[in-house]
């Protein structure tokens, strides 16, 4: 009884988990029967499988054909396995040796006529063959870019099946994968553009030497678009990690580019305010695919008149602010997402949105309805608030030439360096991503400094999260005044970036 197998990776997120595909050629009535938990495009396969082979010179058996996708209790979904199901009964048949295909992952979709086409998820597929202790893999010619950023691994490229068997026949090469490609860095809009508004341009530094989450409340342009556009200019590029964590997320959501596959620049997403949920945090039938949120991940979220995008999705974002992932549970499993991002808001502080608050014809009641979109629970995780002023005349002119980009980001480098140095043992990055029992057991300011913070507590001004982001603010503070600590002071200006009224 004439058996075989070939490999294949399936995707749960952006964690890819090796399915080893096993054909069995028996006696019986000609047929072809797939198992292992396939969804409708995996059972669709053995057809276009079956075509591409004899499309592309080669004998599909005559005798009854069994498939098994292992582990069976896995859910397999996309046609991302038609390349491994052809080697494997092709190997199975006798056609064409296995031994090629131990210790080789299999990806692609058959044309029927026997072209292989590209599937999503290449990048993290082969990151998952790496780990699983493959040591080559066969992708088509059109994801060779994804594979080029994997090391570790012998990536090889095809066009078409009749490519594969002569490569299993041992009779040509397939095609090597091109160099590394790095994302170019795109021209981010200078700070200089932005004129007046000091307090929301010390607020933005500040998240931005932090990582922390802003929220920008005042009247219809006076710059909160533009301030929130310029924030990733003043960020870091991202590290390979990261960058191969961004890539990932946006090979499965079928958006990498070829020209840039990998991404140094911090993403940038502000989705409009009628997105619905399943966009936003991530959905779709079958295992959920990544949202808006994940898209953002180790980049910038935008929520730009956030008052309109309704309670269900801001509501949606709670969990996600602080655990920096998003769970996704469906009836074929529970699917993880990254979603570790800055979250920044920019709101008009009532319905009418005048240039001048006097201006304002909103009831007190009607006032209270709009701003109560944004709930008491997601704004305690928002660290910065600032209020924008009016553009007035002298405000245009006061201060001199505004502080462009490159001015900006430098002390923001450098305050991220010592935050980094800071907490380089236990694993952080950015003062936002330190919880807050480190903050106070193994960095306990002194009595004296957090007395404020203390009183605030005391009269209900701020909860306890607060209280926490308030000490990573401070924190951040330090690091911009290059002091080794927090002192009372920048406790001080802290717990004014957390006050309510600039909500």
């Amino acid at each position: 009884m004439p058996l075989a197998r070939a490999w294949s990776v399936a995707l749960i997120g952006i964690e890819g988990r090796l399915v080893e595909i096993e054909a069995d050629i028996g006696a019986g009535m000609p047929g072809t029967k797939l198992v292992g938990l396939p969804d409708a495009g995996v059972r669709e396969a053995k057809d276009r499988v079956r075509a591409a082979v004899r499309n592309s010179g080669e004998k599909w058996p005559d005798t009854h054909v069994t498939l098994g996708l292992s582990p069976a209790n896995l859910p397999k979904v996309g046609s991302g396995y038609d390349l491994s199901i052809a080697a494997a009964v092709l190997a199975a048949s006798g056609s064409v040796p296995a031994a090629k295909l131990l210790g080789t992952v299999l990806l692609g979709e058959l044309a029927l006529d026997g072209r292989v086409r590209p599937v999503r998820g290449v990048l993290p597929a082969l990151l998952a063959a790496r780990r699983g202790g493959y040591r080559r893999a066969v992708v088509p010619v059109e994801s060779l870019f994804e594979g080029a950023l994997v090391d570790g691994i012998e990536v090889a490229g095809a066009e078409r099946l009749t490519e594969v068997v002569a490569w299993l026949r041992g009779d040509r090469a397939l095609t090597a994968p091109g160099p590394v490609v790095e994302e170019a860095a795109p021209e981010v809009p200078d700070l200089a553009d932005v004129i007046g508004q000091p307090e929301a341009r010390w607020a933005l530094e500040v998240a931005a030497a932090g990582g922390h989450h802003l929220l920008m409340t005042g009247p219809p342009g006076v710059g909160k678009t533009m301030l929130a556009k310029r924030l990733p200019g003043l960020l870091p590029p991202l590290s390979d990690e990261e960058a191969l964590q961004v890539s990932a997320v946006h090979s499965v959501d079928g958006s990498l580019e070829p020209s840039t596959p990998l991404r140094r620049v911090p993403p940038f997403v502000a989705p409009h305010h009628s997105i619905s949920v399943a966009a936003l945090v991530g959905g779709g039938a079958g295992l959920a695919l990544p949202g808006a949120i994940s898209k953002a991940h180790r980049g910038v979220l935008f929520l730009d008149e956030a008052a309109e995008f309704g309670g269900e999705r801001l509501e949606s974002l709670r969990t996600v602010l602080e655990e920096g992932e998003v769970r996704i549970a469906r009836a074929r499993g529970v699917v993880s997402y990254p979603a570790r991002f800055q979250f920044v808001l920019a709101t008009n502080p009532c319905p009418c949105a005048p240039p001048r608050e006097v201006d304002c014809c909103c009831t007190p009641n009607a006032r209270r309805r709009y701003l109560s979109r944004l709930s008491g629970p997601l704004l305690d995780r928002v660290d910065l608030r600032v209020r924008m002023r009016p553009m007035t005349a002298m405000s245009v002119h006061e201060g001199g030439v505004p502080e462009p980009t490159s001015t900006v980001r430098e002390r923001v480098l450098l305050a991220r360096e010592r935050a980094a140095k800071r907490w380089a043992g236990r694993g952080w990055q950015t003062n936002a991503e330190v919880p807050g029992p480190a903050l106070r057991r193994d960095y306990a300011l002194p009595a004296e400094v957090t007395r404020l913070l203390d009183r605030g507590l005391d009269r209900g001004a701020i909860t306890a999260r607060g209280a926490d982001r308030c000490l990573r603010i401070a924190w951040t503070l330090a690091d911009l005044a290059e002091a080794d600590r927090p002192d009372a002071d920048h406790v001080a200006a802290a717990l004014e970036f957390r006050d309510r009224r600039a909500a």
